[in-house]
């Protein structure tokens, strides 16, 4: 078939839930070629510049986080301009969304909602194709490469992701084998000794998991996570670790309240030095706050800065952020910015740049595995999509397993 003769034919939004019990859209999109998929994330720790979900507001239901809004601008509004279109065309239906859109935020039809009809988009290109969304990413992105990324593992929760009394929101843990399936098979195995170790020395109740399927412990210094994560490293003594301060979470009136201490930026920042000479630690996201490009100038270690909240997948932000010499990598987020046409430009800017690239879930995630796919498909260095349990983490890891396989 010619691929003038590509249709989307028909679009159709519902809400469904994500993994943290809240509602979120799934699109199904037919075209001459099939049915279609795809679901959104939401993420618990935002940054301030990211484009703007669509929430109902209604607090007789679901609290106020329902999409019912975000579903009807899919199925009233953006459906009915895109019926027809070769879905092919990725950035000319991402661009006619954010033209009916008309804000910089996406904050009139939702990014949800945006994102969600994008996501599907792209997979029915390649479905169109008849190829693997990965190679179809590779495609349409002009980045080419077989290599997969390696997996960060978030085993111990904090932050607004756990119940607990640590600042820092992810302790991760990043394997250095050759190969992703055996970076997989050690993830897993640390994961467990993990379990036995926190049972051990602080109680079964440790064992209770996150919103990212890593452990809770009621632990307050980032000192003990590491301590407990380096001995269940066992005889993968070689494994890096990755740390996700989030600092915007515990920055207030120009200080940060950071283990009980009121801190300036210097002063965190030599607090994080201090972690980074005791352990194996090779990355550090988001150590200051958003708009602190100070700290973020100022800030020397021996680890790659990575900017999450500091440039949410925007541009815009990166390349300030670039200007002003403050990252040395980033965090990818499809919903930070709302489609995938402009996630590529991001990465594509970031590659060009020489920066590390981080693909990564959100907190609240479904079984949709597109982040295994697209990172893959963009070449990132890196994917961060929780520890290894619970459904809608392990998916993404299983798709990846699958590809090594296709592409070995």
């Amino acid at each position: 078939m010619k691929e003038d003769h590509y249709k989307i034919k028909k679009i159709q939004a519902r809400e469904i839930m994500d993994s943290r019990g809240n509602p979120t859209l799934e699109v199904e999109l037919k075209t001459t070629d099939g049915v279609f998929k795809s679901s959104v994330p939401s993420g618990a720790s935002t940054g301030k510049y990211e484009a703007k979900e669509l929430r109902d507001r209604d607090k007789e239901r679901f609290d106020g986080k329902g999409v019912l809004k975000a579903v009807e601008n899919v199925n009233a509004i953006i459906g009915p301009n895109i019926i027809g279109k070769n879905p092919c065309h990725q950035k000319e239906i991402d661009q006619l969304m954010i033209d009916m859109d008309g804000t910089l935020d996406k904050r009139k039809l939702g990014a949800n909602a945006i994102l969600g009809v994008s996501l599907a988009v792209c997979r029915a290109g390649a479905g169109s194709k008849g190829i693997p969304l990965y190679k179809y990413v590779s495609q349409i992105s002009k980045i080419k490469g077989k290599s997969l990324p390696i997996p960060c593992f978030n085993i111990i929760n904090g932050g607004s992701h756990a119940g607990n009394d640590l600042d820092i929101q992810e302790f991760m843990i990043i394997p250095q084998k050759k190969t992703f399936a055996l970076n997989f098979q050690a993830g897993t195995e640390i994961y467990h000794n993990l379990e036995e170790i926190l049972e051990k020395n602080v109680g079964e109740e440790a064992t209770t998991i996150g919103d990212e399927g890593g452990f809770a412990p009621n632990i307050s210094k980032a000192e003990q996570a590491l301590d407990y994560i380096v001995k269940a490293m066992g005889k993968y003594s070689e494994t890096k670790i990755g740390l996700d301060c989030a600092a915007s979470q515990y920055f207030k009136n120009g200080k940060y309240s950071f283990e009980g201490e009121k801190l300036t930026g210097t002063q965190l920042g030599e607090k994080y030095n201090e972690l980074v000479g005791k352990y194996p630690i090779i990355f550090i996201e988001d150590p200051f706050q958003e708009e602190d490009w100070v700290s973020w100038k100022k800030f020397q270690s021996n680890v790659l800065k990575i900017g999450d909240d500091l440039t949410v997948t925007n541009i815009d932000r990166v390349e300030e952020a670039v200007k002003k010499n403050c990252i040395d990598g980033i965090i990818v987020k499809l919903n930070q910015i709302g489609t995938v046409s402009e996630t590529l430009e991001t990465v594509k800017f970031c590659k060009d740049s020489g920066l590390k690239i981080i693909v990564s879930h959100r907190s609240g995630e479904t079984k949709d595995d597109f982040i295994a796919d697209f990172s893959v498909g963009v070449q990132a260095d890196y994917i961060k999509s929780g520890a290894p349990a619970r459904g809608e983490r392990v998916a993404k890891y299983n798709r990846l397993l699958k590809i090594e396989k296709e592409i070995s």
